[in-house]
């Protein structure tokens, strides 16, 4: 236990006034404006580790390790050049392979520092670590809320009350009045708060989409990529190429570039799925958002002065404005309000192992095949592919969620506990039964041939409804749909599609019912290709 009369003894009490602050910056805080560092001052340190712990809690992409320690090498720099002094622990330090707690304890004691300063960490197990050690030290600890977010933990907690359920779209209007974002005194500008019915265009032919947001690999970069494929050799996904911005000023010119060059198309065309354009019109921005290098409301008041003086279609800035003050803010308040149980919840009681496709890629079905090969190479695949391709066939298969979770946590680079797992557990699972979502949303193999075109190389046939040529989308959504009569099928959102369940005739029924299980028994024994 580390002892503050300890500490004055040691130093001696003429030391008292000398004593200084330590900041801790996590690796997914990389603002100056976090709220740690507010009232920093010449005589306090930063601390900055590259923990081995926290970058193996689960066996994250290469990718996403390389950006994060890239990312912290820069904003040490940038903090070093303002005259601050920062202690940075790379991975090749002694400490830095253990947790970062005892490495705090240790400076603390070794120079003396009178109080660590925490920013609330994103996730609630570091949360749980941070509290825990507090109460075994002296020295004071003081844990800020996390500034960068619009909708406090408090505020959410507030709007919820006693709700058995919660409905993003109310969430999202209350904070566009809070925050007057495209408002016309107490009425949304357009005369409607939502226009996502505009912004379900499938793909056409002819379309020209920008090249996505890329950034020359500096010295910092091309080392952490170095240290990405030394230190984490099994680990998923290929580092190469790495395209993030890793800077404060880079960021804002990903921003700069997503609003000018693809703003524009990204209403219409934001469900659209195209074989081997992993990008489309999406911001990609997200990577910067959850490490604090751009801040929400200034992503927000970019698009909205895009609409006010750029022409910008209004669908377009009303829809890119809602994933990050409805969805963003919605998904990280339901996180807070339901954790830990949140982590455990199983509703439909779904068991099956994750199949092996979902690391190599190497399936017959196109759709999968394309997102998961993309999601291997870019760290990276836009929310259509994540909710209803990848996640679709999770949920239709019956997939457990632990294992759904942790391979969503562990690919995507803007991945992290609190967005992943709402969105996961959820949106795509319905494993919370239907507290963030009013439906399951499961889809047959029509609705990806709608919004795609990976159905036209596919070694299935997506107009096949029954037998071994059939896309399995649309035997396994029936089978879904079954499989969960008695949990689902008094939701109003689904009565209609049990209805249409219930005509089918006893023989259909049964095709469906040997298709899935015959397609999931091969899946289960690794031989469905």
């Amino acid at each position: 236990m580390l002892k503050r009369s300890f500490l004055l003894y040691d130093r001696g009490l003429n030391n008292e006034f000398d004593m200084t602050t330590l900041r801790y910056i996590h690796h997914d805080q990389l603002s100056e404006s976090i709220s740690c560092l507010d009232g920093l001052t010449s005589g306090d340190i930063v601390l900055m580790i590259e923990s081995r712990s926290e970058f193996t809690r689960v066996k994250h992409h290469k990718k996403k390790i390389a950006f994060w320690i890239s990312a912290m090498r820069h904003f040490a720099d940038s903090l070093r050049k303002k005259g601050h002094e920062v202690l940075y622990h790379s991975l090749d330090h002694a400490q830095s392979a253990d947790a970062f707690l005892p490495e705090i304890s240790r400076i603390v004691q070794d120079k003396n520092m009178s109080e660590v300063v925490f920013t609330e960490p994103s996730d609630y197990l570091t949360l749980q670590k941070i509290l825990s050690w507090k109460a075994d030290v002296s020295v004071t600890v003081t844990m800020r809320p996390d500034n960068r977010f619009l909708c406090s933990q408090d505020e959410f907690k507030t709007w919820a009350g006693s709700k058995k359920q919660l409905r993003m779209e109310f969430f999202y209007r209350e904070m566009r009045k809070r925050h007057a974002i495209l408002m016309d005194k107490d009425q949304p500008i357009g005369g409607q708060w939502n226009f996502d019915s505009e912004n379900r265009k499938p793909p056409k032919s002819g379309l020209t989409i920008p090249a996505p947001f890329s950034q020359p690999v500096d010295d910092i970069s091309e080392q952490a990529c170095r240290v990405a494929n030394a230190e984490f050799p099994d680990h998923f996904g290929s580092v190469a190429p790495f395209y993030f911005a890793v800077t404060r000023a880079q960021a804002l010119d990903a921003l700069s570039s997503f609003i000018k060059q693809r703003l524009e198309n990204f209403g219409h065309y934001q469900d659209a799925m195209i074989e081997n354009e992993p990008w489309m019109y999406h911001s990609h921005i997200s990577f910067y958002l959850n490490t604090g290098l751009l801040l929400p409301l200034e992503c927000i008041r970019a698009a909205e002065h895009a609409y006010e003086h750029s022409g910008a279609p209004l669908n377009a800035v009303e829809g890119f404005i809602r994933q990050i003050l409805g969805w963003r803010e919605f998904v990280r308040g339901i996180y807070w309000l339901k954790m830990p149980d949140y982590a455990e919840e199983n509703f439909l009681e779904a068991k099956r192992d994750l199949p092996a496709f979902y690391w190599t890629g190497a399936t017959k079905m196109n759709c999968l095949k394309q997102c998961v090969t993309e999601t291997h190479d870019h760290a990276y695949a836009h929310h259509i592919q994540r909710l209803m391709v990848l996640g679709n066939f999770a949920l239709i298969a019956g997939l457990h969620p632990d294992a759904v979770n942790e391979w969503y946590h562990i690919v995507y680079a803007d991945a992290y506990q609190w967005v992943e797992l709402p969105n996961v557990t959820g949106m795509i699972l319905f494993a919370d039964g239907g507290f963030l979502g009013s439906k399951p949303y499961a889809a047959s193999g029509a609705y990806i041939n709608k919004m795609s075109d990976y159905c036209k190389n596919c070694h299935y046939n997506v107009k096949d409804k029954e037998g071994e040529t059939a896309c399995p989308f649309n035997y396994l959504y029936w089978d879904f749909l079954e499989r969960n009569y008695d949990k689902l099928h008094k939701n109003q959102r689904m009565s209609m599609i049990y209805s249409t369940l219930r005509r089918m005739s006893p023989e259909k029924r049964k095709q469906i019912a040997d298709d899935s299980q015959r397609f999931l028994e091969q899946l289960s024994m690794g031989d469905f290709d």
